[in-house]
């Protein structure tokens, strides 16, 4: 095992925030369960498909960048446009907190807010919707794509980088939940230069679209940050050994227990992985287990944590192992994807009624989304890296 505690490394002095947030910090849960906090995951994505499109001259200093968003990608994109000199325009979730929006608009984006939607469906279609109207007004603006652009992975070679050097040389699982998959094909990808046989396990709510259980809507909505109502193609399908589908219950144990257990503060989709990191490592003792913690739980003070008497005992769920997607079904499934494309659709006829997932702790955040741009010029150092 190697060493773990503290090191006498000289600390970094950088030049700007977005360098000394992008990292994670690397915590042994168990001898086998490690996880990668983070404060925010997405200034990877964001970082690396910027520098892309400037060394490109795609974008210079003073364009407007443009996406759609419920939080975490919008500021890790309004912050980078900081970084470069960059005009952020953020189409924002009507789940963006006034924490997250306070701090885009002080960043210099400017945010266009959705109004409350019934579903998520209809919220991410109003927002792209609204994307695409600002386009054609202004046709100068760049649409991020976070969804859909390759470029959103490149930055998370550099996060493989520090994985192999933390975890040398041993069999590695990387558990991570999945929103766009932009981190998890990213991160997985450079991994499996060097090792073929390194393992992807997903992580989904059910009610999305990306892995089929879009038949399953949940009253509570799907968890911030993973799932979606409508297809991206920053999902790698073929990618993944292992899938696991949570309620927004089941998540929220995982979020105490991680907590109660570690002393870490996450989100709902940290919480997520954690409930299947634990089991994928129980049974699979033999490999390391790498949970992807995309960003802390502030987020879920209200919807989770002050109500962590009511959630179900971790220790006390396990999932359905099943074989097929006719077989899913709330709380808690896991199937091997076995590296597979998405399957194809469903005829209807063949396709099962929707299944009402029951309520459970409070209403959850919807999926976010992500960056976009902003009128006013933001400031900060100018950076060389490309």
């Amino acid at each position: 095992m190697p060493p773990t505690g503290t090191s006498a490394t000289t600390p970094l002095l950088h030049s700007h925030a977005t360098d000394a947030i992008k990292a994670p910090s690397f915590i042994r849960l168990s001898e086998n369960l490690v996880l990668a906090r983070f404060e925010t995951l997405k200034v990877y994505a964001a970082l690396g498909a910027v520098r892309a499109l400037l060394k490109a001259g795609t974008v210079r200093p003073g364009d407007t960048l443009v996406d759609s968003s419920s939080g975490i990608y919008a500021l890790a994109l309004a912050m980078v446009c900081h970084r470069y000199g960059l005009r952020c325009h953020i189409v924002a979730s009507t789940t963006v907190t006034a924490a997250i929006r306070a701090q885009l608009e002080i960043l210099g984006a400017t945010v266009d807010q959705m109004p409350p939607a019934p579903d998520l469906r209809l919220d991410q279609h109003r927002r792209v919707a609204r994307v695409q109207e600002l386009l054609r007004r202004n046709p100068g603006m760049h649409w991020m794509r976070q969804y859909h652009d390759p470029t959103h992975r490149l930055g998370y070679a550099e996060l493989a980088a520090l994985v192999r050097a933390v975890l040398p040389q041993v069999p590695l699982t990387v558990v991570a939940s999945v929103g766009t998959g932009a981190s998890s094909a990213g991160l997985v990808q450079p991994l499996r230069a060097d090792d073929p046989a390194t393992r992807l396990v997903g992580v989904q709510p059910f009610g999305s679209v990306s892995f089929g259980s879009e038949r399953f809507p949940d009253p509570e909505a799907i968890i911030a940050g993973i799932g979606s109502a409508i297809p991206f193609d920053n999902v790698r399908h073929e990618l993944y050994d292992q899938v696991h589908w949570v309620t927004f219950r089941h998540a929220a144990a995982g979020t105490v227990a991680l907590m109660r257990a570690h002393a870490v503060f996450a989100g709902l989709s940290t919480g997520a992985a954690y409930l299947a990191g634990r089991w994928e490592a129980r049974r699979h003792p033999e490999r390391t287990h790498l949970l992807v913690g995309a960003d802390t739980g502030h987020r879920y003070v209200e919807k989770v944590f002050t109500r962590h008497r009511d959630v179900p005992d971790a220790d006390t769920l396990e999932p359905v192992e099943i074989a097929t997607l006719d077989e899913l079904a709330p709380p808690w499934s896991t199937m091997p994807w076995a590296r597979r494309d998405h399957p194809p659709a469903r005829p209807p006829a063949a396709v099962a009624p929707a299944v009402t997932v029951p309520p459970a702790v409070a209403p959850a955040a919807v999926v976010p989304v992500a960056g976009s741009p902003q009128p006013p010029v933001a400031s900060g150092p100018a950076d060389p890296a490309a």
